[in-house]
């Protein structure tokens, strides 16, 4: 079998196999596009308040699968070296990473389920609110 024929059936092999979590990803697709939409919305009302200091402005990025996990979705906000990340997993999980260096090691991680179908849970939202408050002590701190 030659190289484009081997990697085709590969293909066909692995697209059967993801078929049965095509539900669980579409949840966790639409949950971290909700969290982004949140996120986004609660972030230009900070660069409201911020304009006249340019320099402590932040960026959201956009949702992408997940880095690390095949079947997550995953968004970061960022300034400079600085990152936090939120994952939400098609297993019914959200991890809040960070805040943390880029080109360091990654962490505090904290694990909330999202369970319901509506996904957002006070829980989370404060999980969210924490993590963006350490984020921006330390993507703001005079150096």
């Amino acid at each position: 079998m030659d190289l484009e024929a081997r990697l085709a059936e590969r293909g066909r092999v692995l697209a059967e196999r993801e078929q049965k979590y095509v539900p669980e990803l579409a949840r966790a697709r639409t949950l971290a596009e909700m969290l982004h939409r949140k996120v986004s919305e609660a972030l230009s009302a900070y660069h409201l308040e911020i304009a006249a200091a340019p320099q402590l402005s932040v960026q959201i990025g956009p949702v992408k699968h997940d880095d690390k996990h095949l079947h997550a979705f995953e968004f970061d906000v960022h300034r400079g070296r600085h990152r936090a990340i939120v994952v939400v997993k098609s297993r019914g999980e959200v991890t809040l990473v960070g805040p943390f260096h880029r080109g360091k090691d990654e962490g505090p991680c904290r694990r909330i389920a999202f369970g319901d179908e509506r996904g957002i849970s006070d829980e989370l939202m404060e999980g969210i609110a924490q993590l963006l408050d350490a984020f921006l002590d330390e993507a703001t701190a005079p150096r």
